[in-house]
């Protein structure tokens, strides 16, 4: 195995913060309270924060390191069926295909959110509807992401929760 340095502190910090902040708004905090909107707004922030960051960042936290590719991500698909491993540095295809699920899902979130404080829309139905199926359509994905990184941590033998609390991936010598 040799050690290489993959995640930076700023894709580490934004997605642990960003995992806090989620399950604090989805399990915890009032939806009515005021604690929920600031915690939106600060989601909000960590997501502006990743896109800059996915242009100016480090290699592997640039989003040119993981492109959506669905011919990647069905060769992905093929290899974990046929137990053949091939592993990535970065993000994997799939992961890849999560991420920019995530980023999308949450912004939308964040905007049918604020929607429902703007005087145009107050009482209005259809931005509480967006924002009810949005969230449960992120609950899903997280709960598929989490499933996914573990399932993958075991087919390659990478610590893929360790990596991101550490930076620091052990990929097996070729």
């Amino acid at each position: 195995m040799t050690r290489e340095k993959i995640w930076d502190p700023v894709v580490r910090l934004f997605h642990w913060t960003l995992v806090g902040c989620f399950a604090a708004n989805a399990f915890f905090v009032d939806d009515e309270s005021d604690l929920h909107l600031w915690i939106g707004y600060t989601i909000i922030a960590l997501l502006t924060i990743r896109v800059i960051w996915g242009f100016v960042g480090s290699r592997y936290a640039r989003f040119a390191s993981f492109p959506p590719s669905a011919s990647q991500a069905m060769e992905q698909a093929t290899d974990m069926m046929t137990g053949r491993v091939r592993p990535h540095k970065g993000h994997t295809p799939l992961g890849a295909l999560m991420i920019y699920n995530l980023i999308a899902t949450l912004g939308l979130i964040g905007l049918s959110g604020w929607l429902m404080t703007t005087d145009l829309f107050w009482g209005v139905e259809w931005p509480e509807e967006v924002h009810e199926i949005a969230v449960g359509w992120a609950e899903f994905s997280v709960l598929l992401h989490i499933a996914a990184v573990f399932f993958e941590s075991w087919r390659t033998r990478i610590n893929l929760p360790r990596a991101m609390v550490t930076g620091y991936k052990d990929m097996p010598d070729s």
